[in-house]
């Protein structure tokens, strides 16, 4: 099984994330308001606000395929406090993803991840990108899209999504 279509899908989520913040641009100028004021809204008081999520959410897409493939992952201090700023760290890790091919993959097999929050415990590199990684991206991405939507974004599902590759018919 290749992981490498799950970087690419996560590629293409983090470009949606940034049109949603693109967005968020315009709400906050229409609406007259400071759009980094969106960055310490949550929807819960024990939930991480939006930057946190932005930020987990880049973080998670560069664990997925760093710790999975044995390469070194970009350190980011979490200091962004403006929307520039995260927009600036999300093409960043897009930038970092653009740098793994298929071939970076092989042998994943064989390859198992541990973090220093699991103390000592480990899983197969695929079940931790499947089964950790990866719905733990798509959670702070639909955590970040909602915060947005909650505060009067108008983003709607075709933007969480993105492009779709459809096929001539």
């Amino acid at each position: 099984m290749s992981l490498y279509p799950f970087v690419l899908e996560m590629k293409k989520l983090l470009s949606s994330l940034d049109s949603c913040l693109e967005k968020a641009v315009v709400d906050a100028e229409a609406r007259k308001y400071e759009v980094d004021v969106l960055l310490g809204c949550r929807l819960s008081p024990d939930m991480f606000p939006l930057a946190r999520q932005i930020q987990s959410t880049c973080d998670q897409a560069k664990y997925a395929v760093g710790r999975t493939t044995g390469r070194e992952i970009p350190s980011h201090p979490d200091t962004e406090k403006t929307v520039a700023e995260l927009r600036t760290r999300i093409k960043t890790v897009q930038t970092y993803l653009n740098d793994f091919s298929e071939a970076d993959f092989s042998g994943i097999a064989e390859r198992t991840v541990t973090t220093p929050r699991w103390e000592g415990k480990k899983m197969t590199a695929t079940g931790y990108f499947i089964e950790h990684a990866l719905p733990n991206f798509f959670f702070h991405l639909s955590m970040s899209y909602a915060i947005l939507r909650h505060n009067g974004v108008d983003v709607g599902k075709k933007d969480y999504l993105g492009v779709l590759p459809f096929i001539a018919s």
